[in-house]
């Protein structure tokens, strides 16, 4: 009887491994395909724009957009505390005049969760309902599933920077890009698991 039992459990214990690779693996395809792979139009227009820090080209894209009045200031979240405004405006010139008037920096934010509680902070102070949302495209599925957790209410615009991590051949022709995107994949799976477990954290 014991023998059976365990059998049974040996069994169900496969099954349910075999379910969860089969998920998994359905789930990461799913969001390999929703990574934006081409640039999108500079058209839209919202109360603010946020960009969060990471690759080199997502500040002067996220700069250009302020320039084209795209929104009414811009937040870079995520700066390291010993970089200036100064340096960060060396990387657009013709821009510069931006960062005494409509450019904010936060240098508290660690990771994509401090920066959506960041913006949170932002949005609420200068009464943003709308943000244009700049960041790599890989990354974009993660930090707008952070900032609508924290800004359930508000319209948030996604403006994806094409990354060279992710190559324009498919994924699943490159080991690199696979396994970067499959590293993101956890990344994204955790935070909505963390989301799902503590609701609160959007309080």
């Amino acid at each position: 009887m014991l023998a059976g039992l365990a059998r049974w459990i040996g069994f169900v214990t496969m099954f349910i491994g075999v379910v969860g690779t089969i998920l998994l693996a359905v789930g990461f395809i799913w969001f390999a395909l929703i990574i934006p792979g081409e640039d999108i139009s500079k058209d839209r227009k919202a109360d603010g724009i946020v960009v969060l820090t990471g690759a080199a080209s997502r500040i002067p894209d996220a700069i250009e957009l302020l320039a084209a009045e795209r929104g009414k200031r811009l937040l870079i979240t995520g700066v390291h505390r010993a970089t200036s405004a100064r340096e960060i405006a060396r990387l657009t010139p013709l821009y510069s005049k931006f960062f005494t008037c409509c450019i904010d920096l936060d240098k508290s934010a660690l990771n994509t969760f401090g920066n959506a509680l960041e913006t949170k902070r932002w949005a609420r102070q200068h009464n943003f309902n709308s943000l244009i949302v700049v960041t790599s495209n890989w990354h974009m599925p993660r930090a707008m599933a952070e900032l609508q957790h924290q800004l359930p209410d508000a319209t948030l615009i996604a403006f994806p920077v094409i990354s060279a991590k992710v190559k324009s051949e498919p994924w699943w022709s490159n080991f690199d890009t696979a396994r970067f995107l499959a590293a993101e994949y956890l990344k994204y799976l955790f935070a909505l698991t963390r989301m799902q477990l503590d609701p609160d954290t959007a309080a």
